[in-house]
């Protein structure tokens, strides 16, 4: 890649699925951050659904007229236990990727709604490139939930590099 020398900052989305595990390698193998700097370094970055995301509730759905509003905080405290353990078992599998790499590594966990927590972190540190998998959805469900990856290429002010699981015939 031409822009290899001048890469200070690259962010690597990673989630549950293997493709941005494969996002994480990809990046690691083939991008070379400007050396000179002890600033440049690689972001493996995790956003942590909120609980409303995560159960696919929003606050404002209670049925059988309850208050509105009304957040059930022993539910709400348990979805949140319940995504930390899946996003240390996250990081824990990145950092096997990248532990015994000669690279600046930095990770860091957000937590919100993936589409615009990526866009968001992009844009705080002025990252140069962002390098994320695109999980296979089929088509139905791609309509509904729009994928992340779309998302953050049109919204992110760098260049995106986007990694689709091998063997990917879906489109």
């Amino acid at each position: 890649m031409e822009m290899s020398g001048s890469l200070t900052c690259v962010v690597v989305a990673v989630d549950g699925s293997e493709v941005s595990m494969e996002a994480l390698r990809w990046a690691l193998d083939n991008l070379k951050l400007s050396s000179p700097s002890p600033d440049s370094s690689f972001v493996v970055l995790h956003v942590q659904p909120s609980p409303s995301v995560a159960a696919g509730v929003s606050p404002g759905t209670i049925p059988f007229g309850g208050p509105s509003g009304l957040e059930v905080p022993a539910f709400t405290s348990a979805i949140e236990q319940h995504q930390k353990r899946i996003t240390d078992t996250i990081m824990d599998h990145a950092r096997l990727i990248f532990a015994d790499r000669p690279v600046n590594v930095k990770t860091q966990v957000v937590v919100g709604d993936p589409k615009y927590k990526i866009c968001e972190t992009v844009e705080n540190l002025h990252a140069d490139l962002l390098v994320i998998g695109s999980r296979a959805h089929g088509r139905i469900k791609r309509m509904f939930l729009g994928s992340v990856s779309n998302y953050c290429t049109n919204h992110v002010h760098c260049p995106v590099v986007v990694i689709k699981p091998k063997g990917d015939s879906s489109e």
